[in-house]
């Protein structure tokens, strides 16, 4: 997803995107979202989480 993409989800859930990187923002919405900040992360791998919207970005 683009960042430009994930600027805007952000905005939606009142997060300021400010000089923020894309990591940072999306663990910014699974936060506002109430999910684990998993993105990126050592356990991002195995959340199970299949349905995620960032799974495709996700390492």
């Amino acid at each position: 997803m683009k960042l430009e993409e994930i600027r805007t989800i952000a905005k939606k859930h009142q997060i300021k995107a400010g000089r923020s990187n894309k990591m940072e923002l999306i663990r910014s919405i699974q936060q506002a979202e109430g999910n684990p900040q998993c993105f990126n992360s050592d356990t991002s791998k195995v959340c199970g989480q299949q349905g995620c919207l960032w799974r495709g970005d996700c390492a």
